[in-house]
């Protein structure tokens, strides 16, 4: 295996040029650029990544933690990221925490023996201080953690308004909203409070139905919507917190013989690309994906080059009326 010695060598200069070169410091010509980049690769030559970030005391990786991969927020989110760090000169490890805190504890671990310049935090099993205590820099998705950790969310409230006042508009008189736990403390549970504020304001008649703790087991989708459709037949507006569990609606819809948007209206959150390949097309509270994993990436930057940066990143909101209302 060839070494940076035997890379120097056949190049004709230091040791020192080609680290210089491997590291992008200090004045290289391009001419000499060139011909270690060339020896490197005629002597199939491989840095050290680990000693070189020990040098440079940055690994350029990035950790992303999130609950599950296979949801399409969280993959759209992943993607975004991946592809934000990537132009920012850094990888990204993913973990999926599957909402299990043992894992979450060995990911983090993981991440820290791996000297990653920063962690993405999207999944929230372990308790706040087991982040606090975390020397790397640290952003959040949709959690507010501590008072000087920077956070990302969409104005959920702003969403849960907007999505209730097109139902209210469509001539909706008695609403369901269906939503994550909310006993678990994220910040998209403002989503429920837009929808309850902005029903009781109309005098519109409402109830909220929660997932039980496992948020993103689909298979209880169905059964929460026939539940509702059976026990409340004259419901016909849905705000689901997502655009899985209000692709789950029209499809409780469709079974029993309901058709929508003419008997019921339904609006999802989020616009992940699925949204608008369903039939009908969904009507949704558009989340910002790509800006959300672009400011991600940012802050980790920010916070490494002692940069300053905002906590609260709360990003604008956008409804997206499709054929479901």
């Amino acid at each position: 295996m060839a070494t940076i010695h035997d890379v120097a060598q056949q190049a004709g200069v230091s040791v020192t040029t080609v680290s210089r070169v491997l590291n992008n410091r200090g004045y290289i010509s391009e001419a000499t650029r060139k011909k270690v980049f060339e020896t490197m690769d005629a002597l199939n030559y491989q840095p050290n990544e680990i000693a070189r970030s020990l040098l440079r005391k940055q690994s350029n990786i990035i950790g992303l933690i999130i609950p599950n991969v296979s949801h399409p927020f969280f993959s759209e989110l992943a993607s975004q990221v991946e592809y934000y760090a990537y132009e920012n000169g850094c990888k990204v490890l993913l973990c999926n925490s599957q909402l299990d805190p043992a894992k979450e504890r060995d990911y983090i671990e993981m991440l820290k023996r791996n000297r990653v310049d920063g962690i993405i935090m999207g999944s929230h099993t372990l308790e706040v201080e087991e982040y606090v205590s975390l020397r790397s820099p640290i952003v959040t998705i949709d959690r507010r953690i501590g008072e000087k950790i920077p956070f990302i969310s969409s104005d959920n409230y702003r969403g849960g308004v907007l999505a209730t006042e097109l139902l209210i508009r469509k001539g909706c008189r008695k609403l369901a909203h269906i939503c994550g736990n909310l006993e678990l403390d994220l910040l998209a549970n403002s989503r429920s409070e837009g929808f309850r504020d902005t029903a009781d304001k109309h005098g519109i008649e409402h109830m909220t139905i929660q997932t039980d703790m496992n948020v993103f087991d689909q298979e209880q989708y169905a059964r929460i919507i026939q539940e509702l459709l059976d026990q409340h037949p004259d419901v016909d507006g849905i705000f689901a917190t997502s655009d899985i569990i209000a692709a789950f609606a029209v499809k409780g819809c469709v079974k029993i013989g309901r058709r929508v948007p003419d008997e019921m209206r339904i609006i999802g959150y989020d616009d992940v690309s699925a949204a608008a390949w369903l039939t009908p097309a969904i009507t949704t509270v558009q989340q910002p994906i790509a800006e959300i994993g672009r400011l991600a990436v940012e802050l980790i930057r920010r916070q490494l080059d002692g940069e300053p940066y905002e906590v609260d990143n709360t990003l604008p909101v956008e409804l997206i009326e499709r054929a479901t209302t």
